[in-house]
């Protein structure tokens, strides 16, 4: 539930900057007892971009590859491959990605 909160917002921001150069990949933590529940949250909350899950749950491998211990969380990285921002939400995550699109 804490990451749909979140949702509108990335939505918002999705349509906004997607078409100059913004992509999302949103990693479920979800485990396959909750499969069902996970695809129609992508559904409800129209979340365009690429959804993906290895449905471990807590044991995700991209979570623990990357240190992730709550949700949500993200990451923004730049073309380069350099990650180039944490956890920035609503207002805060546009005012950034404005800052990147408009230069």
């Amino acid at each position: 539930m804490p990451c749909r909160v979140e949702s509108p917002n990335l939505v918002k921001i999705y349509k906004k900057y997607h078409p100059k150069g913004l992509e999302i990949l949103s990693v479920s933590l979800d485990d396959l007892s909750q499969k069902s529940a996970w695809l129609a949250a992508i559904r409800k909350d129209s979340l365009s971009w690429t959804q993906v899950s290895d449905l471990k749950g807590g044991d995700n491998e991209a979570a623990q590859l990357y240190g992730i211990q709550s949700i949500p969380e993200n990451f923004l990285i730049d073309p380069g491959g350099r990650i180039i921002a944490l956890s920035l939400r609503g207002e805060e995550l546009d005012k950034k990605l404005e800052t990147i699109f408009t230069k």
